[in-house]
């Protein structure tokens, strides 16, 4: 039999690790923003979840208000038009994970290439703990080789097709996936993630580590090495994910059942945890849809 703690690397490059939920209020986004997402080359799967790329020309009298609830994740930009205060000045950045909700004003004219990491992807690749960098953006030049950092700046909005830029950016990041190799803890944490996102029956941690034979202790060294926060809080995140997302597709059933379907059964908690990360409570983000 398999050793439970040791997924192989097909498991990693094709397991889903992330969710394409959290825009809140999706149809309004659309309305503002083009957004289209790309697989990554099979060579990069095992790091790179997706490529996303935004793109948007708003008329002088238009601010709109993007928000996004928080992912395990980080993410390596290349921004053009963009104005984050909490950002360097630099083009090519990268976001570490985040427990808020991601707030930016989208204005004038602009173009973002995104790439998307699997939980722990980065710090895989790239060689240092994600917990240094929760809730943080800082410059790619921090992180990466300058040449990694240079072609990706080099990357722009120019009119070439989707795939022509992805292949720029996947040459710019492919030396870090030859350099970095094989890495079981990695794999572990991929396959922990891939069935905390598809179980909606995992609300526990405990759960979690009985099923794949860990302790507890070292799942939590596992996390802060890769992923930068608690295994408590992504099992969190993703059932509130599932949650904004059901409402989104037009919920018809009462709030208690919503919650309860996905591990609330205090419903002062659900609101609570709700409205923290959301900014409403969950009966006034339905009501403004």
């Amino acid at each position: 039999m398999p050793d439970r703690t040791k997924p192989t690397r097909t498991l990693a490059a094709t397991s889903r690790t992330a969710s394409t939920a959290g825009i809140l209020r999706p149809e309004e986004f659309a309305r503002h923003v083009d957004l289209h997402r790309l697989a990554p080359a099979p060579d990069l799967a095992p790091w790179v979840e997706n490529h996303w790329v935004l793109r948007w020309s708003l008329p002088a009298e238009v601010r709109f208000p993007s928000q996004v609830l928080p992912h395990p994740t980080m993410n390596l930009t290349v921004e053009r038009g963009v104005r984050r205060p909490e950002a360097p000045p630099a083009s090519v950045l990268v976001t570490g994970p985040v427990t808020r909700r991601f707030d930016v004003e989208t204005r004038g004219s602009g173009w973002v290439w995104g790439v998307r990491f699997r939980p722990g992807g980065l710090p895989a690749l790239a060689g240092f703990d994600a917990s240094a960098l929760a809730e943080r953006t800082v410059a790619a030049a921090d992180l990466l080789p300058a040449p990694v950092v240079a072609a990706l700046d080099a990357v722009d909005d120019t009119g070439a097709t989707l795939e022509a830029d992805r292949g720029r950016v996947e040459a710019a990041l492919r030396p870090l996936a030859v350099a970095a190799g094989h890495d079981p803890d990695h794999e572990l944490v991929l396959a922990l993630v891939a069935d905390m996102l598809a179980d909606r029956g995992l609300l526990r941690v405990a759960q979690v580590t009985e099923r794949h034979g860990v302790s507890g202790r070292r799942l939590q060294r596992l996390f802060a090495r890769y992923v930068g926060v608690g295994p408590k809080w992504v099992l969190a995140r993703y059932r509130m994910h599932d949650v904004v997302s059901a409402l989104d597709a037009g919920w018809e059933g009462s709030l208690a059942d919503l919650a309860a379907t996905y591990g609330w059964y205090d419903q002062a908690h659900f609101t609570r945890d709700f409205r923290n990360l959301v900014g409403v409570t969950p009966a006034q983000y339905r009501e403004r849809r």
